[in-house]
């Protein structure tokens, strides 16, 4: 079978649904991404070979060690995105300040924000990792861009994404037209949509969370949880406990097959551990362009206006089902 539409031809036919409108410069940062990721994933299938599993010695801004690969995705990223000239900054994980464009900067429309290597602590086990991206729109065109060009609502996102890096490396975006997903074909180096209009079960049969972290629980996830495992024909459970380590790996299982994944605050993290710009805003754009939903526990992710660019924030995202379930355990809770 020859395949017959790459993710350029579906990019660029998106782009067409709005004649006189575009520019190409989305168009052309996304194919930039596009290419970033393919240049990643050869990076780590051949890791092993190179010598480049393990840890640099070094801490990031959010003070987690790094990995080599973590740099090695983030440097890919920096440079093929930071010469194309269609962004204004970079927001990155792995750096404390956003970077500025090498060339065109002062006039590019959009800024985008990523996490280069989701799950980076798996290297070397064969579990699967990702990258995460957001693309806004820069707030104000008439001044030089500025690292409150990210700070806005998710409702302002104009483009987000993931790969993930496992038996197959796949690409899931949406630009706010549906979710699609595309399989890199090793054959002929692109990446061919495989799934189109990506639309998530409205209940699932699993949940995702680091139960590992239940001692430090508050009262609403604890109670949700118990109700999930407890045997009851009724309400449908127990439901199958599937967690890995990985956002990204966890969400796309779930995205495809229904399901909630929770990362809440709890005694140890008050704030939450994810990053609300780069990790949880670009899920929940995914999630509600799927019809499924994503809060912070109180209000959803995308009507959060991020304070800082490495804010952290909980994340419940998932299935309507669970989500409003979620919220009906908390509510009772709140009032006990």
């Amino acid at each position: 079978m020859i395949p017959t539409q790459t993710i350029t031809r579906f990019i660029h036919a998106q782009e067409r649904k709005f004649p006189g409108k575009t520019t190409g410069e989305l168009s052309d940062l996304l194919s930039g991404i596009v290419l970033a990721v393919k240049m990643i994933s050869n990076l780590i299938q051949t890791a092993g070979f190179k010598g480049l599993y393990g840890y640099t010695g070094k801490t990031n801004v959010q003070g987690e060690a790094t990995q080599i690969l973590d740099e090695e995705a983030d440097e890919v990223l920096v440079q093929l995105l930071g010469s194309s000239g269609h962004f204004g900054l970079l927001v990155s994980e792995e750096h404390d300040t956003a970077i500025a464009s090498e060339a065109g900067s002062q006039n590019a429309k959009y800024v985008v924000a990523f996490d280069p290597l989701d799950g980076s602590s798996n290297l070397g086990s064969n579990i699967p990792v990702g990258t995460i991206f957001t693309i806004f729109k820069r707030k104000d065109m008439r001044r030089d861009p500025s690292p409150e060009d990210f700070l806005q609502s998710g409702r302002n996102v104009v483009a987000a994404g993931y790969a993930v890096y496992g038996s197959k490396t796949s690409f899931v975006y949406s630009s706010g037209l549906g979710v699609h997903g595309f399989t890199l074909d090793p054959t002929i180096g692109e990446f061919v949509l495989t799934e189109e209009n990506l639309t998530m079960p409205e209940r699932g049969k699993v949940y995702s969370t680091n139960e590992g972290n239940s001692a430090y629980w508050h009262e609403d996830v604890a109670s949700f949880i118990a109700e999930m495992k407890s045997e009851n024909k009724e309400k449908g459970t127990p439901y199958a406990a599937r967690y890995v380590g990985s956002l990204v790996a966890d969400f796309d299982r779930n995205l495809k097959r229904g399901g909630i994944f929770i990362y809440p605050s709890d005694k140890k993290s008050p704030q939450g551990k994810l990053r609300l710009l780069y990790e949880c805003m670009p899920m929940a754009y995914l999630v509600e362009q799927a019809g499924g939903r994503a809060i912070d526990g109180v209000a959803n992710i995308l009507d959060v206006v991020p304070k800082d660019i490495h804010q952290r924030i909980p994340l419940i995202i998932g299935s309507k089902f669970e989500v409003d379930w979620f919220e009906q355990v908390a509510a009772k809770c709140n009032k006990s």
